[in-house]
């Protein structure tokens, strides 16, 4: 039987593919793990899944030495905005090496960062389709802010810059508003960004009253820092959040997924305090408006109450001007009436006293003398009967111009 050594049949294989793969060869594949070491090498995992098992259907490892890295890393970054990373699809050309001792690798030589851009796009899409498909796009935006959002809690770097300038936009700003705000320090970039975020924003849902909105800041800085904001993660728990979520991280790029899901979205955390601001100033003239309605309202209630007392003034003194007429006119005619009245009981008492005058008259002893009548007296008594007198008495005898005496004689027989 034929044999040969391992070194034999190691150094077979690597001629063969020596002879069989004479120059770079561009492959397309999945970066899986990706480590930089102090002497500027770059080592790498590449694999290949099914489209749709997500099976793993190849795996390699890859090294990119420090001269060649040092190309590729800005030139990859600057022409894609993204930083070279595990999860990417990219395509690069590489050579393909085998050692007796440490096997099979790959030397990468090249890469296509418009490979890349595009398999980012593509992923992008997908991630703003099933969004869409989720039916969450808007549903953060449907979300109103409250009347005086004051009460605010950032998700930010502590040490960012842009957390910086949008505090002091918040404490210096000239109409003195007061905001309350609390920081949930998160990483704003880099590959444990969207799980630090997603952790603030659990946290601020554990006291979900004590806030009116969410913020989420970061400073400017380059674009390859961003990728974590096109998460769908990141867009889902945003989405859902059950208060408003306003965006400022910064950049002047197309907008981020974060960015379409967001309540609000501006560019830079300035902004975003800006915003906050005028919202409180809208209120406020809001309020200074319903205060100049009120005022005017209540001004022309009141000159329309001094009008009305006026003029119930006015009716009150015509009132009691037409009743005194009237009371003068009425005690006017009661008087009237009741001097007519003395008048007819003084008249009737009058001929009342005519009547009985001339009833005295006509029955006094003059008005009898007067008519021939004449007055006989005895001792002073009139004679009313002839018992009265006897014989020898001495009768005074009365006629109207004067009086005579006479004395009884004896009746003859």
């Amino acid at each position: 039987m034929n044999s040969i050594t391992l070194s034999e049949l190691t150094s077979q294989i690597q001629e063969t593919i020596r002879m069989g793969f004479d120059s770079p060869v561009w492959i397309r594949a999945e970066i899986s793990e990706l480590r930089e070491n102090p002497g500027g090498h770059c080592y790498l995992e590449l694999i290949e899944k099914d489209s749709r098992s997500d099976t793993l259907l190849a795996k390699s490892k890859a090294t990119i030495w420090a001269t060649t890295f040092r190309m590729l890393k800005p030139y990859f970054e600057s022409s894609t905005g993204q930083s070279l990373r595990a999860g990417l699809n990219v395509l690069v050309a590489v050579t393909v090496e085998f050692h007796g001792v440490y096997g099979f690798s790959l030397n990468i030589r090249d890469i296509d960062p418009t490979f890349t851009i595009g398999e980012m796009a593509a992923r992008r899409l997908k991630i703003i389709r099933q969004l869409e498909d989720d039916g969450i796009v808007e549903m953060n935006k449907l979300l109103e802010l409250p009347p005086l959002p004051q009460r605010i809690a950032i998700i930010s770097s502590a040490t960012a810059a842009g957390y910086g300038d949008f505090c002091d936009q918040l404490n210096n700003d000239p109409a003195q508003f007061v905001f309350y705000t609390k920081l949930f320090p998160a990483i704003m970039q880099g590959d444990q960004a969207e799980l630090s975020i997603i952790s603030a924003l659990e946290k601020i849902y554990d006291s979900v009253d004590l806030f009116d909105l969410v913020v989420i800041i970061r400073g400017g800085g380059a674009t390859t820092d961003l990728a974590c904001f096109d998460s769908y993660d990141l867009a889902l728990n945003c989405a859902q959040f059950p208060l408003p979520i306003i965006a400022g991280i910064g950049h002047q790029r197309d907008v981020s997924i974060l960015d379409m899901v967001a309540h609000s979205s501006l560019k830079t955390p300035t902004a975003v305090a800006e915003f906050l601001i005028s919202n409180l100033q809208q209120a406020e003239n809001q309020v200074l408006d319903i205060f100049s309605d009120i005022r005017y309202l209540v001004k022309n209630k009141l000159e329309s109450e001094k009008s009305f007392v006026h003029q119930a003034k006015i009716r009150i003194k015509q009132t009691l001007r037409s009743w005194v007429v009237q009371r003068a006119h009425l005690l006017d005619r009661q008087k009237n009436r009741l001097q007519s009245s003395v008048r007819m009981q003084l008249l009737r008492q009058n001929n009342k006293l005519l009547l009985l005058d001339k009833n005295i008259e006509t029955h006094s002893p003059a008005f009898l003398l007067r008519h021939g009548y004449t007055i006989s007296t005895v001792d002073g008594k009139r004679i009313t009967s002839v018992r009265q007198v006897k014989v020898g008495d001495k009768i005074s005898t009365f006629v109207a111009d004067g009086e005579f005496i006479s004395e009884v004689s004896p009746k003859d027989k």
